[in-house]
C-alpha cells in the first residue's frame, strides 16, 4: 500500500465504524482499517471483492440520498462515510447520507479535481483529505 494510503488509513482509524463508498478494486485502506480494529463496510454499485473482515453491501449512495426520509439505515449506521478518489458527482450524495446518519464525510478526489462541496482540508501523507462541512461536532 502506498505510504499516503497507509497514513490515510491511520487517520481514518480515528473512527470506530466506517463505510467506504465506491470501493471498486482498491480495498487496501479498508483492509488496513480492519487491521486497526475498525468495523468497515464497503459499498459499490457493482459487486466488488473485499478483504477478510470487510463487509460488502451493493449500494448506490446517489439512490440512497434521493430516497432519504430520515436516517439512511444499514449500512450507514457508522461514525464516518469515506471515499477514495471520489468523483464530483458522488461528493454531495456521500455528504448528505453521512449527515443523515450523524456521521462525518471524508474523501479524496482524483487529484486534479477540486471538491464541489464545502470542505475542510487536511494534509495526510502528502495527500489532501477533504472533510465535508458542516461536520458532526
Amino acid at each position: 500500500m502506498r505510504a499516503s494510503r497507509t497514513e490515510l488509513a491511520a487517520r481514518l482509524a480515528d473512527y470506530d465504524r466506517l463505510v467506504e463508498v465506491g470501493i471498486g478494486r482498491r480495498p487496501e485502506v479498508a483492509a488496513a482499517l480492519v487491521d486497526a480494529g475498525c468495523e468497515v463496510t464497503a459499498t459499490d454499485v457493482f459487486d466488488a471483492p473485499v478483504p477478510d473482515g470487510v463487509r460488502f453491501v451493493r449500494d448506490d449512495v446517489v439512490a440512497r440520498r434521493d430516497g432519504l426520509d430520515g436516517r439512511p439505515g444499514d449500512p450507514y449506521d457508522v461514525d464516518a462515510v469515506y471515499g477514495l478518489n471520489l468523483p464530483a458527482e458522488l461528493q454531495a450524495p456521500a455528504r448528505d447520507v453521512a449527515a443523515a446518519a450523524g456521521a462525518d464525510c471524508c474523501f479524496t478526489t482524483l487529484g486534479f479535481e477540486e471538491p464541489v462541496i464545502a470542505v475542510d482540508r487536511e494534509t495526510v501523507g502528502g495527500e489532501t483529505l477533504y472533510v465535508a462541512t458542516p461536520r458532526r461536532r
